[in-house]
């Protein structure tokens, strides 16, 4: 079909290339269905025309439908999955989802960490099931995936689980060597194991804490580096992100007030993943952040306190992807993401009832949650 003018768009079609904004920012994607309201998209970004596949989706295909159905019962698919040959069908296997893998990876952490004080770290059964978690990572989104089922006093494991995973996901967004990949996913899943030590007390206080409490919380730093010295399996690497997630780009850190290249990368890895769970997982004594809030606020911690290169790769790459996301506003309406500047991701534009707001503009709303499916 090629070339044709707005007014002759109708739902249904398929993009033929993408579409672009003025500024070179992809508006809509190669392929992409158009839908209604993807024209009012492109009518409110004044969109003159757009490149159409020569196929409309939908339209019927060579073949009768007797062929459709004789091809449905002789089907063949790979990886010997399934094999069906009319009536002598085989059923496929059942394949697990990244949720039953994330909540055995949970269990199994609960455990190591409860363990931990008297026995040694089972790290090749941990790294097992890393293993088996991440041929799901492709299901992973970190600004939508929340626990099926959690516990209030199961927090702990299942922080260190998603920080595992998205330390994991950014230790690839950053192109470091393969190698490094499961030893950043044990740095996130152990950065604080050093809790162990720490008076459950303190640890889980919902009131202010004291200088001297405050004190002995900073000791799990020191306590987990301590702990992992002894395990089997895990890089230097590893161990240091126990010791420095809490350090500083800028010296203000703690335990030992390091300073740039002085922190291990792993940890600096480690420290952003750390603060997004910390924040957008539900405490006993405080509600779930929304993760565009949280973008923003490790957005603003890139000037002096995290790593600027980690910390733009971990904003870009989180919100690559987000279009179609169902979200709730701060005014208390609910629209869908619909495009977003890749200068300003954590405000994009939203469509709510027919209309657009551009939150780059209105600044006084925010995404207040986002609507888990």
């Amino acid at each position: 079909m090629g070339l044709i003018t707005l007014s002759e768009v109708r739902p249904g079609l398929k993009l033929g290339n993408d579409v672009h904004t003025s500024r070179g920012n992809v508006l809509l994607q190669k392929g992409k269905v158009i839908l209604p309201k993807d024209i009012e998209v492109l009518k409110a970004f004044l969109v003159h025309q757009v490149d159409i596949d020569q196929e409309r989706v939908g339209a019927s295909n060579t073949g009768s439908r007797g062929t459709s159905t004789a091809s449905a019962n002789n089907v063949v698919e790979k990886n010997g999955e399934r094999s069906s040959r009319g009536a002598g069908a085989v059923i496929a296997p059942i394949v697990s989802s990244l949720h039953e893998e994330y909540e055995k990876m949970v269990a199994m952490t609960k455990n190591a960490f409860l363990s931990s004080l008297a026995a040694e770290l089972p790290v090749y059964e941990l790294r097992t099931q890393l293993e088996a978690m991440f041929v799901h990572l492709k299901q992973y989104n970190v600004l939508t995936f929340s626990p099926r089922v959690m516990h209030e006093h199961d927090y702990v494991y299942h922080h260190a689980v998603l920080s595992a995973i998205t330390s994991y996901q950014l230790a690839q967004w950053m192109e470091l060597p393969s190698k490094d990949w499961m030893q950043v996913a044990f740095a996130g899943l152990f950065h604080d194991i050093g809790n162990n030590k720490v008076d459950p007390l303190i640890l889980h206080k919902p009131s202010a804490l004291t200088v001297e409490e405050q004190e002995e919380i900073r000791q799990h730093t020191k306590y987990g580096y301590q702990v992992l010295k002894q395990a089997k399996a895990i890089n230097e690497g590893a161990r240091l992100a126990a010791l420095q997630h809490h350090e500083k780009v800028d010296g203000s850190g703690y335990p030992l007030q390091l300073s740039g290249t002085q922190i291990h990368i792993y940890a600096k890895i480690v420290a952003i993943a750390d603060i997004f769970h910390a924040m957008t997982l539900e405490k006993i004594y405080r509600k779930a952040q929304s993760p565009y809030l949280v973008l923003e606020q490790i957005q603003s911690e890139a000037f002096g306190k995290l790593d600027p290169t980690i910390v733009n790769v971990f904003i870009q790459r989180s919100t690559q992807i987000h279009n179609g996301i169902r979200v709730r506003l701060s005014n208390n309406l609910f629209g869908e993401i619909i495009f977003s500047d890749r200068d300003h991701p954590t405000r994009p534009m939203v469509s709510v009832e027919g209309s657009i707001i551009n939150l780059m503009q209105q600044r006084q709303l925010h995404i207040q949650e986002v609507i888990r499916s």
